[in-house]
């Protein structure tokens, strides 16, 4: 029984780490996407928003599933509104997402920001004859040949926040940002393919 209570609140813990690390990344998009007036970031912050809502029931469900037990009803309070603090997280993260997505123009001084910005943000699929796929991060030192950061990593549905030890498959989506010139070096080494 008590095993059985140690895995519970394992889980309850590990999901409440899935739904922090998700709004943040919300928010780093949205931020990216407004700066940079990007279309398809502002789209993947909104995707996320529809995971994150499923993400936030399946939380207080299984806080909640325990409560035959004898636990302090104030116990269980306070971690459903931790998670309900993610949840108001990814929510402003769509609402920032949502200016773009309108075409609602930019404050004069934002729209001078956003006009002299050299950085960019790229889309690419890793194709499987890229020399990074089953690399970590930090293996393909992606940054150091292309000059782009990983803003996050999608692989199917799910939304991985990158780390140095993030390993790379095959058909994952990488988001990346920087200047404009290492866009086709991008481009090129997750597609797999080299320079002439």
């Amino acid at each position: 029984m008590i095993s059985s209570d140690i895995r519970h609140w394992e889980e309850v813990t590990r999901n409440l780490v899935t739904l922090k690390d998700t709004s943040e990344m919300m928010m780093d998009l949205a931020y990216s996407a407004v700066l940079l007036n990007n279309r398809f970031l502002a789209e993947e912050v909104m995707l996320l928003e529809e995971q994150m809502d499923t993400l936030h029931i399946d939380f207080q469900r299984r806080v909640l599933s325990r409560t035959e037990e004898e636990v302090d009803p104030m116990d269980l309070l306070g971690i459903i509104r931790m998670g309900n603090v993610t949840e108001r997280i990814a929510d402003a993260a769509a609402e920032i997402a949502e200016v773009v997505l309108r075409g609602i123009e930019p404050h004069p001084i934002l729209r001078m920001v956003i006009q002299d910005a050299e950085e960019t943000v790229e889309r690419v699929t890793v194709s499987k004859d890229s020399p990074v796929v089953g690399k970590t991060l930090r293996e393909s030192r992606i940054p150091e040949e292309t000059g782009m950061w990983v803003l996050v990593v999608r692989r199917g549905s799910q939304w991985i926040r990158p780390k140095p030890n993030t390993i790379l498959m095959a058909d994952d989506i990488v988001i990346a940002s920087g200047y404009s010139e290492g866009e086709e070096d991008l481009q090129l080494l997750l597609a797999g393919e080299t320079e002439e």
